[in-house]
């Protein structure tokens, strides 16, 4: 049996497993509610990225930093009176396109009422946003709920840092259910995007010189983030020659010493991780399998049931 069967399996016995434990999430959950749900995301997403190129990044983003927190439940998108929701933590600078997901609930909305989550429309469209981008085609069980809660301090607790370390960010994705290659593989994500100067500074501007870096990449990113304390939080640099095309460059990057955050240095490094990079960085097709592996795993943690969650009507309050 072949690597990428092993990889179907694997990633087929995971939902089937999301599936049976939570009693709801399934590939054809709005086949009778909301037959064209999945239509209505990705019409939107290819409006949106028409318009800014830069959508599919943020989008994508948006739901990596939902499902870090409480798991994937919306919370990110709640503003809560009188609490501090979890977009008022440090950790959620720069996220970005919240009122994309609203405008997407809206169309949801007028097509069929009270019937798809915002959480599932965050899942969709960072999906969308891969596969606009030109990455691979991932279907994704649908079914989650959203969350009644939000909390800025599960945030600041549960993201992490650009600068964690390799055993940190293997723990926090094998405690998602990710396996070794799997959790490599997502952190490919950073091949679409930008990177703030604010996260990266530390690096630059150390008199002790990054050894992790190439040296004129280092020069390179001093000119664009000339000073230890940014003018302005929105000075940002590529994440890849190649920001908004979501392919393995980021992996090719790593190799050559053009790791943007501490942690994409590391992993390009640290033998329990570096012979991954280098395959992932050879075979586009392999990593494309392994980030759909993982996108899937993601996307279905810590999911919540019809007794737990609901289905709101505005992303930004609970019904």
């Amino acid at each position: 049996m072949g690597r990428s069967q092993c990889m179907a399996i694997a990633a087929l016995l995971m939902v089937v497993w999301v599936g049976v434990s939570d009693g709801q999430l399934a590939y054809d959950y709005y086949r009778t509610t909301c037959p064209n749900a999945e239509d209505i995301v990705r019409r939107e997403m290819l409006s949106f990225a028409f318009l800014d190129a830069t959508a599919p990044a943020a989008c994508l983003r948006l739901m990596f930093h939902d499902c870090q927190v409480q798991g994937c439940d919306a919370s990110i998108l709640l503003d809560p009176i009188g609490l501090k929701s979890e977009m008022k933590s440090s950790r959620n600078f720069g996220i970005r396109k919240l009122e994309a997901i609203e405008h997407v609930k809206a169309a949801l909305e007028a097509e069929c009422p009270g019937q798809v989550s915002c959480a599932d429309i965050i899942a969709l469209a960072a999906r969308e946003s891969v596969a606009l981008s030109g990455g691979p085609h991932i279907a994704i069980p649908l079914g989650r709920k959203d969350s009644r809660a939000s909390n800025h301090q599960q945030a600041d607790a549960h993201l992490p840092s650009p600068s964690i370390s390799v055993d940190a960010f293997l723990q926090t994705f094998m405690a998602k259910g990710l396996n070794l290659e799997e959790s490599v593989a997502i952190v490919g994500a950073h091949t679409l995007g930008t990177g703030h100067c604010l996260n990266i500074v530390d690096r630059l501007h150390n008199l002790k010189p990054d050894d992790q870096m190439n040296p004129v990449f280092e020069a390179q990113l001093r000119l664009q983030c000339p000073t230890s304390v940014p003018l302005t939080n929105l000075t940002t640099v590529s994440n890849d020659i190649t920001p908004t095309i979501f392919d393995n460059q980021y992996y090719r990057d790593l190799l050559l010493g053009k790791g943007l955050f501490l942690i994409d240095s590391s992993i390009s490094t640290d033998p329990r991780t570096s012979d991954m990079v280098r395959q992932f960085a050879i075979d586009l097709d392999y990593f494309f399998r392994a980030f759909s592996s993982a996108f899937v795993k993601l996307s279905s943690t810590n999911v919540l049931g019809k007794m737990k969650g609901e289905v709101r009507k505005h992303c930004s309050r609970a019904n």
